[in-house]
């Protein structure tokens, strides 16, 4: 029986610098698995505390098979608040076990590889969207974590950026942020408002919003692409004049997001057009004549695709640690 393994925070971070392309292929891989029915991707399960609304911890349950045959879980907590202090909205933990026997495998830091399988996400859905490989205008509305790593991914991914705008209501966070994109790209990076956002080729949203506030009327024109990666910033209006991408319809269709308010105001689903992992089979239609809007809720299977990745790497460097007695019974008597 193989040892149980620890890969710490350092070593997860090491392995996802130089994997861009690795992290890419395995998340558009896993949509595709997905839709062929080759996973098991229940509910998201939601902690939340009455003395801190703002704050939750998600369990994400998995299996995935294939080249992976693993079952993970995913326990990630958001504390807005722990911005305040200086630390990290986020952090995560991931586990996980043998499909054959159930034991378990290893626990890895999981934060970054949350950040990581959101911005692949983003960026595969992007380069499948974009009418074409004509340089794109880019604007970023909330300059977080997740902002800074999809506009790695969109480079790693070889969207081709002709420029950057930012909007974030922390002036030191989109500052950050236009830094970095200046750093990485080398293009033209400016801060803006959200109505200047709102007219780029690709707008990114990467908030912490509760609740709508881009108004049904926001006008968006045909081939432009908007990434709802933090799902409840657009009015469910909106998303009725707009073609309609989602990672998985049952779950993205939950929770309040837009998507859901959308189910909600017309009592359907027929505004959706299809599944990222459909996308990619070349399976959706699209309509030319509209933008574009893919909404993520974020699978399990895409963490544990990227973390049974990160396990086998870091076992191969020698950079994960064993712990040889973490099982303590290994025989029925």
């Amino acid at each position: 029986m193989a040892n149980f393994s620890v890969v710490p925070g350092a070593v997860v971070s090491a392995i996802l610098g130089d994997s861009h392309k690795d992290v890419l292929r395995i998340v558009a891989e896993t949509y595709v698995a997905h839709e062929q029915g080759q996973s098991v991707n229940p509910d998201s399960y939601f902690l939340r505390f009455p003395e801190k609304p703002d704050a939750r911890v998600i369990a994400l349950p998995s299996y995935l098979g294939g080249n992976v045959d693993t079952i993970g879980l995913k326990w990630i907590a958001s504390f807005p608040d722990n911005i305040r202090q200086g630390l990290p909205r986020a952090s995560a933990t991931l586990l996980l076990n043998d499909y054959a026997t159930g034991y378990p495998l290893a626990c890895l830091e999981a934060a970054s590889i949350s950040a990581s399988r959101t911005a692949a996400s983003a960026a595969v859905a992007a380069a499948e969207l974009l009418p074409s490989d004509e340089p794109v205008r880019v604007s970023f509305i909330g300059a977080g974590v997740i902002a800074r790593t999809i506009l790695d991914y969109l480079d790693a991914h070889g969207v081709r950026v002709a420029d950057v705008l930012v909007h974030d209501l922390d002036a030191a966070s989109a500052g950050h942020l236009t830094a970095h994109a200046d750093a990485r790209l080398g293009v033209p990076t400016a801060t803006g408002s959200l109505a200047e956002a709102l007219t780029r080729d690709l707008v990114v949203f990467a908030t912490t919003a509760a609740t709508p506030y881009v108004s049904g009327d926001t006008p968006l024109r045909p081939g432009q692409v908007v990434l709802n990666v933090s799902l409840r910033d657009l009015e469910p209006e909106l998303l009725l004049k707009t073609n309609n991408v989602v990672d998985d319809v049952d779950h993205c269709l939950k929770a309040h997001t837009s998507p859901h308010l959308a189910e909600q105001l017309t009592g359907n689903r027929d505004f959706i057009d299809g599944t990222l992992g459909a996308l990619l089979q070349g399976q959706v239609s699209l309509d030319p004549a509209k933008a574009t809007v893919f909404s993520p809720f974020g699978l399990g299977i895409l963490d544990l695709a990227v973390g049974h990745h990160i396990l086998a790497e870091a076992r191969r460097r020698g950079t994960a640690v064993d712990i040889p007695d973490f099982i303590g019974e290994t025989t029925r008597w």
